[in-house]
């Protein structure tokens, strides 16, 4: 089993949520984060004054998936979040020792 974390921009959330439940992906976890990487900040001007902001909204998805659906979800996020800007994201894929379900007991795949 594999993590699947990934950094994208707000805006495209549904497009995302909407692939990959195209493709039979019906549970992930999904945070507001802010951060930044080469894209750094942006200055904004707010009553007259210019201020640095350095930490931008971005939006933290989190899947755990069977080995054989990594490449699915990572190509289905790819192609729905790419808007070809710096600032795009980031995809992160870790190993998963294991998954319990609280509510049954289930381990790992019928976990999932």
């Amino acid at each position: 089993m594999k993590k699947i974390e990934a950094i994208i921009k707000p805006f495209k959330m549904d497009d995302v949520r909407e692939a990959l439940s195209e493709i039979g992906i019906t549970g992930m976890t999904v945070s507001e984060v802010k951060g930044f990487g080469r894209q750094k900040g942006h200055t904004e001007l707010y009553r007259g004054a210019e201020y640095m902001v350095d930490f931008l909204p971005k939006v933290k998805l989190e899947i755990v998936v069977t080995t054989e659906q990594v490449e699915r979800c990572v190509n289905a996020i790819i192609e729905t979040a790419q808007t070809g800007k710096i600032g795009d994201g980031k995809i992160f894929i870790t190993d998963v020792e294991r998954v319990i379900r609280i509510r049954t007991g289930e381990e790992d795949e019928a976990a999932i």
